[in-house]
């Protein structure tokens, strides 16, 4: 069992690019509007008003952006308590320098 006090672990933005290639499940819990306006290619928009209604299966880490680390920190705990295996983008979409697209 996991403690609420541990650390949510996190990787830099350089760090996630080299994840890509993976196409790991990458969550943007920033709003819609947010999303629409720029976000990684792979990446679901899941705001985090409703990262508590996600109920997706896997046993692979769930990865969490936003715009400056922030929400996806607060995703990161909402989805841990729940039982899934969660790592930060530090940094967020204000660290971001790869392609982003636009839209939904």
């Amino acid at each position: 069992m996991f403690s609420l006090f541990h650390r949510i672990p996190s990787i830099s933005t350089t760090e996630l690019t080299a994840q890509i290639k993976r196409r790991p499940t990458l969550l943007d819990v920033r709003t819609a509007t947010e999303y629409r306006s720029g976000h990684i290619a792979i990446a679901t928009n899941w705001p985090l008003a409703k990262i508590n209604q996600y109920k997706r299966q896997t046993s692979e880490p769930i990865y969490l952006i936003c715009q400056s680390g922030r929400r996806s920190k607060q995703a990161a705990k909402i989805l841990r308590t729940n039982g899934y295996q969660v790592i930060n983008v530090r940094g967020g979409m204000n660290s971001w320098t790869g392609p982003i697209r636009s839209g939904k």
